[in-house]
């Protein structure tokens, strides 16, 4: 059971009144509207204090400034339109959409497997996220409201932009390069609409082999692969202790994309984690080195995050890691 005790003083009262006769605004003429309230309001925060309590534990959250981004986002995103000429439509969620082009295959659903590949960038222009060509995997239940959402006017084959504001993304909190109640714009390609998981599986598992190998070709790598599709390769072997499966190690690593991107790195020393508490690439292939050794291991998404994405890793990708074995423990 959870109770929501909410407490807000007069100037906040007056806010929110806005904010309510703000929502009811469906056209861009009403925008200019909309700033007289903002200028009205004077920029100034709605304060608040919010207690959950949930199943007898008690935990008290008092926010100072919390701010209210909906009527800040409608008016970017309504310049941005306005200052890029986009036939952009907007739904019952504030969400606003650009279809370029509808497409001709599978219509995804709220709960769909997809293959999508995108570019993710601010009303500025700067870029904070993009894929490859090859496009990411994902369930649509495991991302921003605004891509659950979104993606469902296209069909396979089609294309366009999503206006997405901070309510429908990561709201107040920021999150990576990403400020707390930013707008976000992608341009996206929904290449492929799945039945179900073990379908993308397949597509995933051919798509990152195909990676993989080219990767290897275009280094001239002397690389080994296991029973599991894991790749490695062994510069230096080592002349210490082997590791298992269980062991507890230090490993120094750098963790890349094939596209070099670095998303993760350790310091020199090392990091000290138990190889039955990392992905199944880590598990399987720091045992193929003893202490002292180095090489990499090209890890498959089933062998790493699948189709989830985790941080800066979308799902499906194809995870490279430069590794030293600097002790078993």
């Amino acid at each position: 059971m959870a109770e929501l005790i909410v407490s807000l003083s007069s100037e906040g009262i007056r806010k929110l009144m806005y904010f309510a006769i703000f929502a009811r605004l469906k056209k861009y003429s009403d925008i200019k509207q909309a700033r007289r309230w903002q200028n009205k309001s004077n920029n100034k925060p709605m304060k608040y204090t919010l207690v959950i309590i949930v199943l007898a534990l008690f935990v008290s959250c008092s926010k100072e400034k919390e701010k209210d981004y909906i009527v800040e986002n409608e008016i970017e995103i309504a310049d941005y339109i306005a200052k890029h000429n986009l036939d952009a439509k907007k739904s019952n969620t504030g969400l606003y959409y650009v279809v370029d082009e509808a497409g001709t295959g599978k219509e995804a659903s709220l709960n769909s497997y997809v293959n999508v590949a995108y570019k993710g960038y601010f009303t500025n222009e700067r870029v904070f996220d993009e894929s490859n060509s090859d496009g990411v995997f994902t369930n649509l239940q495991q991302v921003i409201k605004g891509w659950t959402e979104g993606i469902t006017y296209f069909k396979e084959g089609g294309s366009g932009k999503l206006l997405v504001p901070a309510h429908l993304a990561y709201g107040n909190s920021t999150t990576g390069t990403i400020p707390g109640g930013s707008v976000l714009v992608f341009d996206i390609k929904l290449i492929k609409v799945y039945k179900e998981y073990k379908d993308m599986e397949t597509d995933i598992k051919a798509k990152n082999e195909k990676e993989i190998t080219d990767y290897i070709a275009v280094h001239d790598l002397d690389a080994k692969k296991s029973d599991t599709g894991l790749y490695y390769v062994i510069d230096e072997p080592g002349i210490g202790k082997e590791a298992t499966a269980n062991s507890n190690v230090t490993v120094a690593y750098k963790g890349y994309f094939t596209n070099d991107k670095v998303f993760d790195q350790s310091h020199s020393s090392g990091s000290t984690f138990n190889l039955n508490g990392v992905i199944k690439g880590w598990t399987e292939g720091i045992p193929h080195f003893k202490e002292g050794g180095s090489g990499k291991l090209l890890v498959p998404a089933h062998l790493a995050y699948g189709n989830s994405s985790h941080g800066p890793i979308p799902g499906g990708s194809v995870l490279i890691f430069d590794i030293k074995l600097i002790s078993v423990n």
